[in-house]
Formats: C-alpha cells, structure tokens, sequence
C-alpha cells in the first residue's frame, strides 16, 4: 500500500505542473485575455514552428538503427488510430445513422489526440524528452499525415452525395489535395524529411541542434498554454454526442490500444507510450475541421473541452495502472 501511495504521489508531483500551466491558459482565454484570432496564433507557434524544430532535433540526433527499429511502433500507431477512426466511421454510419460526412467527423475527433500539446511534457516528464522525441514524431506523421486526409476525404464524399452540383471538384483532385494538404503541415512535413534523412546517413550537427533548440525549447510551456486557452474560450454543449465523442477519445480508445500494442509483444515502455499518445484529449484541429464541413461543429468542440477535463482523471489512472 506504502508503494502504491508514493507512484500516485509522483504522478500528482508530474502532472500538477502540467495542469497548471493549462489552468493559466483557460484563465487567460476565459477572462477575454485570449480571443480565437490570438488562439490561433499562439497554436500556429507550437504546432508549425516550436514542436517542429524540436522534433526535427530529437530526430536528427538520433542513430538510423534506432529509427529502423521503430517500424512496429509505427504499426501499432496506424492499427490504434486509423484502425479506430475505420471502425467507429462504420459504427457512426450504420449503428447511429449519421450522415457520411457526419460519422467521419464524429469518428475524427474520437480519435485525434492533442499529443502535439501535451506529448512533451507529460511524456517527457515520465521519460524524458529526448526519448519521447521520435515516437511523437510518429504520431504526428500518422495524424497529419494519414487521419487528417483520410477523414477529409471522407466527408467531402459525404457531402457530394448530398449535393447534385456539377460544379464539385473530382474525387480525385480532392483526394490529392488533403493528402498534399496533410504533408505540407509542419507537424508530418518536418518530422518525415528528418527521418529519411537519418536513413540517408544525416546525422545534426551540434551548431544546427542548438540554433533550433532556441524555439523548440517553448514547446512544452506554449503547447500547454495553448491548450488551456482554447478551452477557455469555447463554450460546451452537454450533449450526447459531445460525451460520446469525449469517452471514446480518453477511455475506449486507450484500451484498444493497449490490446493492439500488448498482442503485438511491444516493450512494457513503448506500450506506455502508445496508450498516452492516444489518450490525450481531443485535438482543436480536428474540431476545427468539423467547423470547415459544417458538421457537428458544436458537438466536436464541446468534446474537445469535455475530453480535457476528463483527462485530469483519466491519465492519473492511466499512468499508475500502466507505469
């Protein structure tokens, strides 16, 4: 019992700083201190300058054979997050009778993680930033550049079912466009180029590691407050659909995670890892996208908030149950 208190007292010593840090941005955003136009560019500094260049790093300074090594993690990511969107776009459609358009936003945002906000510190704290570097450059890889264009492909269809207009574009062109769109984001771009070039033999030099630390070194304190903000100004929506989306993102998706990583005989570390990657709330960008089709806007957003408070539970659990 002794034992058990003292884990639990070291995770409230690691995430009570983390949760800090994102009560201060809620403040920030509820008081009107923050408004969405300055949320969106505090969340463009994170997610296409800081994280980047501090991936590119954690990459970069890594040897090729560890790199190699990783292909299962990859695997398991792909299975737990593209897998789950698959599954729960088919229950969405079919189960509960949302639209096409609906279902790929509903199963979107009940995958997507926030792991560009709260994978450093959180992950970082539990085993330090540099280890955690590539595998949320993995997920980032998967996320923008897999999820994203997958689910925007998806709901495009959905729309052009319900629209007659001959004036749509072509399936393909928008099929080209979101996966263009997808790897031209920061967060898939950066993290790819670093790696082919591991694999090339590139290895970064110690002047080119240090000037990109100078902004990659905001990433944990600016991605938390960031968070925090975004919450602060969205309002929720109790609504079924937004606790659906919500359970789905912090509780059911973590599990099937851990029996994907667990049945593939993953390391106990890298098990850990894959469970707190998809655990992290909602993502805001997954949000946003349910606002650009006009679909579920509300229920996504609320979700969005609802998983973040949800999560000051969830990933204590999570992490003295797995840790």
């Amino acid at each position: 019992m002794e034992c058990s208190k003292m884990e639990i007292s070291q995770i409230f010593i690691i995430l009570t700083p983390i949760f800090f840090v994102i009560l201060l941005g809620y403040l920030a955003g509820y008081f009107k201190k923050f408004d969405a136009t300055t949320s969106k560019g505090l969340n463009t500094l994170v997610t296409k300058f800081a994280l980047p260049a501090h991936l590119f790093v954690g990459i970069t300074t890594t040897s090729k054979q560890t790199l190699i090594e990783k292909w299962p993690f990859l695997l398991a990511l792909v299975l737990g997050i593209i897998g789950f969107y698959v599954l729960f776009l088919l229950v969405a459609k079919y189960v509960f009778k949302y639209s096409l358009t609906g279902a790929s936003m509903f199963s979107l945002n009940s995958t997507q993680p926030t792991f560009a906000f709260m994978g450093i510190p959180v992950l970082g704290s539990l085993f330090g930033a540099d280890v955690v570097a590539i595998p949320i450059a993995i997920t980032g890889i998967v996320v923008n550049a897999m999820l994203d264009p997958l689910a925007t492909i998806i709901g495009t269809v959905g729309q052009r079912e319900r629209s007659e207009g001959d004036s749509e574009e072509s399936l393909f062109k928008v099929t080209i466009k979101s996966i263009l769109h997808g790897l031209s984001e920061p967060l898939a771009c950066v993290p790819l180029i670093a790696v082919i070039l591991v694999l090339c033999g590139f290895q970064a030099p110690d002047l080119l590691s240090s000037s990109l630390d100078q902004i990659g070194s905001i990433t944990s304190g600016a991605a938390l407050f960031a968070v925090g903000v975004t919450i602060g100004i969205r309002k929720i929506q109790f609504s079924p659909a937004a606790f659906g989306i919500a359970i789905l993102k912090v509780a059911i998706q973590p599990l099937v995670m851990l029996g994907i990583a667990t049945a593939m005989g993953l390391s106990s570390a890298d098990i850990v890892k894959l469970v707190l990657l998809v655990a992290f709330p909602g993502s805001a960008v997954a949000a946003m996208i349910s606002v650009r089709f006009d679909s579920l806007a509300g229920e996504t957003a609320s979700a969005f908030v609802l998983s973040a408070i949800m999560s000051l539970v969830t990933l204590p659990l999570l992490i003295s149950w797995l840790m």
